[in-house]
């Protein structure tokens, strides 16, 4: 007898792990809050820019604005997970990454636009951490390292559909980035209620000691939290900006991101590397190829290829630093991964601030070339820091911190 495809299609379904079911749903909200609506605003930029007429202050308000969100997401994930579940502020970052995503589309006054930009760039906020939660609650154990990366690895997904995006608007109006944003973020939200389970509100563990016993055992991966979304956040902003300003075609920054969204697919094997290798050892090597990426960059002198490669290191120590950040804090923290993992990404939103301030102060001095070799000597001095911890714990504590 014949099975109908709904049947067979639900049937697909059900055979997949709860760990695929939540890395695939995951990895679908993060990739469009984190590697589309993330980013889109840098990205038009240049278009809205002549499109509405906005000047530089408002357009360099309206960023801001962004990253408040961001940050407002990222608390505020916490205190409605305590409330109603891991998944409802995943729920919450794929309704803000849509309705944001639509008010951009149609904005015309600036404070449209400002809300919109917002909204979207809240979702980042709202959903990365939580699905720490979700996978400690849902998955079994041996499956969560890999859950955790599939999740995080979404980005590079993001970032290649942003890209294609943005190659499509070129030939009509940057609304479509915007309006394909809407519509992937829908389908992820979709996506996210049908393979993630609901989940209960963590009981809240007791006694003052619990609560210092987390700050202790992060200061390890906070530490590399700073480095890393400084040198993050350099590149990000200074790449596109030589792009913009130098000789390559204007298809080069699209192109960019595709680059950064294709290697950075090799996160995937994030937790299998960091059960061999150990967590630390995985952010060291990170901390590296993230420098390595910055010094290309910096050496590149207007040429496609060196910017290309760049682009391709960057992918990879991109993409595969965010993923053993969430595998790591979920190691030290077993019973409060979400607020682990949304500690060290506040102290990362924070560094980035803070890296972006101090990059654009010193620029006009230095030069954007040497910003990014420094940038870049940080970088391979905190996986210097993280190998020297590592060895001094000896082999027990490559792996886990402290």
């Amino acid at each position: 007898m014949a099975v109908p495809s709904g049947t067979r299609g639900q049937g697909a379904m059900m055979t997949l792990s709860a760990g695929s079911r939540i890395g695939l749903a995951g990895a679908a909200v993060v990739g469009v809050a984190f590697g589309m609506a993330r980013y889109a605003y840098g990205l038009t930029l240049p278009d809205i820019r002549e499109d509405l007429g906005l000047s530089e202050l408002v357009l360099g308000l309206i960023s801001s604005a962004t990253f408040a969100g961001y940050l407002a997401g990222l608390l505020l994930a916490g205190w409605l997970a305590a409330r109603r579940g891991a998944r409802a502020p995943t729920t919450v970052g794929g309704a803000c990454g849509a309705l944001g995503a639509v008010l951009v589309t149609f904005a015309q006054p600036p404070w449209l636009l400002a809300v919109g930009t917002v909204l979207a760039g809240s979702a980042g906020g709202w959903v990365w951490a939580p699905y720490s939660d979700v996978v400690t609650r849902s998955v079994p154990r041996q499956q969560r390292p890999r859950a955790l990366a599939i999740i995080t690895t979404g980005t590079s997904g993001g970032l290649v559909l942003l890209g294609g995006l943005a190659v499509l608007a070129a030939v009509g109006s940057w609304r479509l980035v915007w309006a394909g944003i809407a519509l992937a973020a829908v389908a992820a939200a979709v996506v996210n209620l049908l393979l993630v389970p609901r989940t209960t509100p963590a009981a809240r563990p007791g006694g003052r000691s619990g609560a210092a016993s987390p700050a202790k055992a992060l200061w390890v991966p906070a530490a590399y939290s700073i480095v890393y979304f400084a040198a993050v956040v350099i590149y990000f902003t200074y790449a596109v900006d030589l792009l913009d300003h130098g000789t390559l075609p204007g298809a080069a920054v699209p192109v960019l991101y595709a680059a950064i969204g294709f290697s950075g697919m090799v996160a995937v094997a994030t937790g299998a590397l960091a059960r061999r290798w150990g967590s630390m050892r995985v952010a060291t090597l990170c901390l590296v190829t993230v420098g390595a990426a910055l010094v290309l960059l910096g050496l590149a002198d207007a040429s496609l290829i060196a910017t290309m490669a760049s682009a391709c290191v960057f992918g990879v120590g991109y993409m595969t630093g965010s993923a053993v950040l969430a595998v790591w804090t979920a190691e030290l923290v077993p019973d409060r991964p979400g607020a682990a993992f949304t500690g060290c990404l506040v102290v990362g939103a924070i560094s980035s601030v803070a890296a972006a301030a101090l990059a654009g102060a010193v620029i006009p001095g230095l030069g954007l070339e040497t910003l990014l070799l420094l940038t870049a000597a940080v970088s391979w001095l905190g996986g210097v820091g993280l190998l020297l911890h590592g060895r001094s714990r000896g082999p027990a504590g490559v792996g886990t911190g402290p």
